[in-house]
């Protein structure tokens, strides 16, 4: 398992889709949104304390579903306007805090890299690793966690700071703990909110 250093002017959060759809009450949602929600904000406020940049990701597709594609396909709610911009369900959840400084970004695909201009937001300000927050763990902050390490940056994946559902008669604790086993054996280094808040306040210090 990695060590990375934690250096805050080299460093952003980037929180994934904490938005309705996928925080509370449909099919989609993990059952510990709110309390992902929770935990999440409290690293943001921290992060801001220390400077570092923070994204939160929305995953939307155009309102007339011209951009859903093989998506769409595979996802029949995707098809349906589930996501798309716009909507309720499409909509950050009320109970993330968002400040004035931090960046929104819409994403049309699981990847927050994919399409958007993430990469070369971060790599204006010279940052070369990120940390990862979100809903769902074994989908869009898999996916995330993966192009960011692809692209060379180090990553810090939230344990608490995810969450899922379950899958195909797959209980979301049992898929929690393998996308966490599998990205952290390759792709990242796996801490917990407050392992990270830690790190970050004695790279402060």
């Amino acid at each position: 398992m990695p060590d990375f250093p934690v250096n805050p002017k080299k460093l952003a959060l980037v929180n994934v889709d904490l938005q309705n759809v996928f925080v509370e009450n449909t099919p989609l949602a993990s059952p510990d949104g709110l309390d992902v929600v929770e935990r999440v904000n409290r690293l943001s406020a921290a992060c801001r304390k220390a400077g570092i940049l923070v994204v939160h990701t929305a995953h939307v597709t155009r309102p007339d579903g011209s951009n859903a594609g093989v998506m769409g396909e595979i996802f029949p709610p995707v098809r349906e306007g589930v996501i798309a911009a716009g909507s309720f369900p499409a909509t950050l959840h009320k109970n993330l805090v968002i400040e004035k400084d931090d960046i929104r970004l819409d994403k049309p695909r699981f990847g927050a890299f994919h399409a958007t201009d993430l990469e070369l937001i971060l790599r204006a300000r010279g940052v070369d690793g990120i940390i990862v927050t979100g809903i769902a763990t074994d989908v869009c902050v898999d996916l995330t966690v993966r192009e960011a390490n692809v692209r060379d940056f180090r990553v810090f994946l939230t344990s608490d700071g995810t969450g899922t559902a379950d899958r195909n008669g797959i209980p979301r604790q049992d898929i929690q703990k393998a996308t966490l086993a599998t990205l952290g054996f390759s792709f990242a280094q796996v801490v917990s909110v407050d392992e990270m808040i830690a790190k970050i306040e004695g790279a402060k210090a």
